[in-house]
């Protein structure tokens, strides 16, 4: 049955996923309401809302432009899910940005296949990965994936290897002269974080470490699924499945290697999840194991999200 609703794109499972989307994330500011009814306040929310709305749209892009989706709505219910898993992530508007602006990178470097604008893509994707080690920094391992991109379909040019370098540059210079003109410390700030940390003793709770642990169960299960199965799939989509898998794991060593861990910070692994779950509901062949996976995930998801409020 829910595979079924999902099935298609259409106003009803869209209209669906947005007022989950609203409900969700009115229900963790009610939980954690800090007292602040400035119109400063209520525009940063309104915005925020409106950033995680704009990734969702992104996702939903990023599938149906590339034929990652036959026309459903499966990722965008998938993304949603995965960001019930880590309920702090609603408000935490530097990671939501930075993520922003990684899939807008992973929007230019899975329409390479196309071989069309080659040069403007590899450097719009590096530019927008650089913009989003502004508010995350290690999110800057993403540039891993614009390489791994240039690999795949334009190695032969050899320009197209300094194109990130010359993206780097200009961010650099223009964020380095921001900062000094209007005398902010954003440049300490930022070197702050681009440390390296790899111990895990940030759980302050055992609810944390359960959803972390069904999510990596779940990340494993759609990882496997589309590794076994990605031989069955178009010759023209390997290239881009290889990519999304890359990014997942991108994704999480953007977790492993960041200071001030969080489970948030696997945001960056979401989207990615959510196309390879897509491909698994999609090429399942048997109507009840679809549903059993669809059902399984929401209802870990809904669990989580309830149980860390």
């Amino acid at each position: 049955m829910i595979t079924s609703l999902f099935r298609k794109s259409t106003p009803l499972n869209y209209s669906i996923v947005i007022i989950a989307v609203v409900f969700f994330f009115f229900v963790y500011e009610i939980k954690h309401v800090s007292g602040d009814n400035s119109t400063l306040h209520l525009a940063s929310k309104a915005i925020l809302l409106g950033i995680i709305f704009g990734s969702f749209f992104l996702v939903n892009f990023i599938v149906k432009k590339n034929g990652l989706s036959k026309d459903s709505a499966y990722t965008v219910l998938f993304y949603l899910i995965f960001m019930l898993f880590f309920p702090s992530v609603w408000n935490n508007g530097t990671l939501i940005l930075s993520n922003f602006f990684i899939l807008m990178s992973m929007r230019r470097l899975l329409s390479l296949h196309s071989l069309k604008s080659t040069k403007e893509k590899i450097f719009d994707a590096s530019l927008w990965v650089f913009l989003a080690a502004l508010f995350h920094f290690w999110s800057i391992l993403f540039i891993i994936l614009v390489f791994i991109s240039i690999l795949f379909h334009a190695a032969r040019d050899y320009r197209n290897w300094f194109l990130p370098f010359i993206a780097f540059f200009g961010v650099a210079v223009i964020f380095a002269l921001t900062a000094i003109v209007f005398e902010k410390p954003w440049i300490g700030n930022l070197l702050h974080q681009a440390v390296a940390d790899v111990n895990f003793n940030y759980f302050t709770n055992n609810y944390q470490n359960l959803a972390l642990s069904i999510y990596a169960t779940i990340g494993l299960f759609f990882v496997a699924s589309l590794l076994l199965t990605i031989s069955n799939r178009p010759l023209i989509l390997h290239a881009s499945y290889k990519k999304i898998i890359s990014a997942f794991f991108i994704g999480i060593a953007v977790l492993v290697v960041s200071t001030n861990k969080s489970n948030d910070l696997l945001i960056f692994s979401f989207a990615p999840l959510a196309m390879m779950a897509t491909s698994h509901i999609e090429i399942a062949q048997i109507k009840w194991q679809k549903e059993i996976a669809l059902a399984a995930v929401i209802l870990c998801g809904i669990f989580a999200f309830f149980l860390q409020l």
